[in-house]
């Protein structure tokens, strides 16, 4: 069995004249992300392997995570491919993931997330908001052969205001 954790960064600026990928978080992106993070912590696998985009919206997204639940950054994996919007590349990039890691968070981007959750996923989610948290879990021992999983957990910030 593999267990997938999908989480979009968080809320980021617009504001600054920088590139996309140069984008940094706002308060509420921040304040929202913590919150999530707070409230996933029981639902966690004990062991785990972390991956992000190199965007700077995502990296500050999972250090938040990484220092929320305790682990160091350094164990984080940042990857630039995960700077993607498009689903098909993000399914290959988890389809290649070693079969040995049984549980798999990434920090990414929409509209790649929610088309990868709506493909993969047993219910249709509209849209994965920023800061928004999904697990599916798939039957079977090869991320190369994944197909319909479950959907074993949603939490958005909108569920905890």
């Amino acid at each position: 069995m593999k267990q997938l954790l999908l989480i979009r960064h968080a809320k980021s600026s617009w504001d600054m004249p920088l590139d996309d990928k140069s984008r940094p978080l706002i308060n509420r992106g921040i304040k929202d992300s913590q919150a999530v993070f707070q409230e996933c912590m029981s639902f966690l696998p004990k062991k785990f392997t972390i991956w992000s985009s190199d965007s700077v919206r995502a990296t500050q997204t999972a250090t938040i995570f990484a220092d929320i639940i305790g682990v160091s950054v350094s164990d984080i994996h940042f990857k630039k491919e995960l700077y993607t919007f498009e689903m098909k590349k993000l399914e290959q990039i988890i389809k290649g993931c070693k079969d040995e890691i049984i549980n798999l968070i990434i920090f990414g981007h929409n509209d790649a997330i929610t088309d990868f959750v709506n493909k993969f996923g047993d219910v249709n989610v509209e849209n994965v908001p920023t800061s928004g948290f999904v697990c599916l879990e798939f039957e079977g021992n090869e991320w190369a052969t994944i197909s319909k999983g479950k959907l074993k957990k949603i939490l958005f910030p909108k569920d905890l205001k």
